[in-house]
C-alpha cells in the first residue's frame, strides 16, 4: 500500500537553514545598546525608500519597521511588543557575567529596569525621549538556617555523643 503522503522535503536541511535565518530578529543585547546609545538616531532616521514606511516608523524595542504611524501604535498594543518589553526589563547577559559564573569574580544579580514604550512622533517632537530607568531593589535577607541537623564543625565525637543521648 503506498504512503498517504509523499516525503518530498527529506533532504532540504540547507533550505531550512536559510529559512530559519531569514526570520531572525535582533538580539536583546544589541537592542539594549541601541536604547542606551543611539535611540534618538533610530527615531529620526532619514527617508529610505527601500524600508517599510520609508524608514520613518521604527520600533526600537522590537527592531522592526512599520508602514505608518497607526500600524506602529497598533503594534505597541500586541503581545509580541509587550513580551519584548518584559524581556528588556532585565539587564542583558554580558561577557563579565559569564566570567563571574565561571568563578572569576563574585556574581551580582542583574538589575531590574523600568521600561516605557517609545514616544510617538508628536510626543518626540514635544520633547519626550526614550527612558530606561534602573529600579533599585531591596536586598533580600540571607537564607536562615532552617535545618535542625547540627552543622559539622570538626568534632565528630561530640556530635555522635549528642545523637546517642536519650530524648528528654
Amino acid at each position: 500500500m503506498p504512503y498517504a503522503r509523499k516525503k518530498m522535503h527529506d533532504g532540504d536541511t540547507h533550505l531550512r537553514r536559510r529559512w530559519r535565518l531569514r526570520s531572525r530578529t535582533r538580539d536583546m543585547d544589541l537592542i539594549d545598546e541601541d536604547l542606551k546609545k543611539n535611540s534618538d538616531a533610530l527615531l529620526n532616521q532619514e527617508v529610505d525608500l527601500e524600508k517599510p514606511g520609508f524608514g520613518q516608523f521604527y520600533c526600537i524595542h522590537c527592531a522592526q519597521y512599520y508602514i505608518n504611524e497607526r500600524a506602529l501604535q497598533d503594534h505597541f498594543r500586541t503581545k509580541v511588543h509587550k513580551r519584548r518589553m518584559k524581556n528588556l526589563e532585565v539587564e542583558p547577559y554580558t561577557l563579565e557575567d559569564s566570567l563571574k559564573a565561571a568563578g572569576q569574580g563574585s556574581f551580582v544579580q542583574p538589575q531590574k529596569r523600568k521600561m516605557e514604550t517609545q514616544p510617538s512622533k508628536q510626543e518626540y517632537a514635544a520633547g519626550k525621549r526614550v527612558k530606561v530607568d534602573v529600579v533599585i531593589e531591596e536586598d533580600k535577607p540571607a537564607k536562615q538556617n532552617l535545618s535542625k541537623v547540627p552543622k559539622y564543625d570538626g568534632q565528630f565525637a561530640r556530635i555522635m555523643e549528642d545523637l546517642k543521648k536519650p530524648a528528654e
